[in-house]
């Protein structure tokens, strides 16, 4: 493991790709349950809306339940996803199709694809972007799946009224993406495996029983893959946390 201290036990970098697998493996009973739960969830609640649907109902409440089972097939989509990527990776298979692309858009398309689920949370998101370009030679999609995991996981665990801001800049040749929180913090003993496979930030809270842990170590393979690396910082529990995106640039 690679550690780097900008303040003593605040900053960590994320370990080497699927540096977890070996070591989750043993607990795959443990792993194939938490999947059938995180499954089971969003059907259930998907199957309740359509018995809603199929009712006599006001509009208001049938379009209630449509953007519902519309977040929870999104929820099911992107798990899915993203356990079929591990797998790739793992094997070595991901593929890449990198092209010249402008870092502010894929941020922006993250911010946008979790606009609703924001919103419905009551969280006040600031983005600052730069007014030129960002340039960096990457794959757009898997860029975009990055903020998105890092936005997703940072609105969890942020309670309702929470602060989110996203940063980028650049940073010598780096292209810099930062993702700050109000929520809940990362325990100092937890940052040094906040990247590992199945990990949760903190296995106390209830936010943390639900989940994978699979999220912040898929961002950490992906940003390898493309040359750069991930950081994860906070204060401590209760102070937020930052997670910040380094890729080189391509100027």
């Amino acid at each position: 493991m690679v550690v780097s201290d900008v303040a003593p036990g605040r900053l960590y970098l994320a370990r080497t790709p699927v540096d977890g697998l070996a070591r989750a493996h043993g607990g795959k009973d443990e792993f194939l349950a938490a999947v059938c739960h995180e499954l089971r969830c969003p059907l259930a609640a998907i199957q309740n809306a359509s018995r809603l649907l199929s009712s006599d109902v006001e509009p208001a409440a049938r379009l209630k339940a449509q953007v519902l089972m519309e977040r929870q097939i999104r929820r099911m989509t992107q798990l899915l996803g993203d356990l079929q990527d591990l797998s790739r990776i793992s094997h070595g298979g991901l593929p890449l199709r990198r092209e010249r692309l402008d870092l502010r858009s894929a941020v922006g398309n993250a911010i946008e694809t979790l606009d609703s689920d924001i919103k419905a949370r009551d969280h006040q998101l600031t983005a600052v972007l730069p007014d030129a370009p960002l340039w960096v030679y990457a794959d757009p999609l898997r860029l975009e799946q990055v903020f998105v995991n890092l936005l997703s996981n940072a609105s969890k665990y942020t309670d309702a009224g929470g602060e989110l801001t996203v940063r980028a800049h650049r940073q010598d040749d780096l292209a810099v993406v930062r993702i700050r929180d109000s929520g809940i913090g990362i325990a100092p003993e937890a940052l040094p495996f906040i990247f590992d496979l199945f990990r949760q930030a903190d296995a106390g809270n209830p936010r943390s029983r639900s989940g994978l842990g699979i999220g912040l170590a898929l961002v950490r393979d992906i940003v390898s893959l493309h040359g750069g690396r991930v950081t994860a910082a906070s204060e401590g529990i209760g102070r937020g946390s930052e997670f910040a995106v380094q890729l080189p640039g391509e100027y």
